[in-house]
């Protein structure tokens, strides 16, 4: 049995990865314009509710597991977790994902989720969307 090798050469262009503000580097690639972005907020509510339904549904047992699963502190688990305290037109709005990226951050919310009264929350949520 003979086997014949051959010698393979493959060429790739690499473009350096472009600097960005605060001196870190950004892969160089397709630019996806801010329109089409989804607000942070508006993906953590919705993370929210995906990890409630995780529990809920006996995929993992607490928020420690999915702690450890995402790599987070069972602390900042706890803080999304927290929008699920939010009043329902509340939530609602965060996940229309109506806002633009960065005008509603998620410290921001963290006064509104700890407002136990829905009533109250509505007053602090208006008086964020104003400023």
């Amino acid at each position: 049995m003979r086997i014949d090798t051959q010698t393979l050469q493959v060429e790739v262009d690499i473009a350096p990865a472009k600097r960005r503000k605060g001196g870190r580097r950004r892969a160089s690639g397709p630019e996806v314009p801010d329109t089409a972005r989804i607000p942070r907020i508006t993906r953590l509510m919705a993370l929210a509710i995906k990890f409630q339904d995780m529990v809920d549904r006996g995929e993992v047992r607490d928020y420690a597991d999915l702690a450890r699963l995402g790599y987070v502190t069972r602390a900042r688990v706890t803080q999304i977790m927290n929008l699920l305290n939010l009043a329902p037109e509340i939530q609602e709005a965060l996940l229309e994902a109506q806002l633009t990226p960065g005008e509603i951050t998620e410290r921001n919310i963290r006064a509104v989720t700890a407002e136990v009264f829905w009533r109250e929350q509505g007053r602090l949520w208006d008086s964020i969307r104003r400023s």
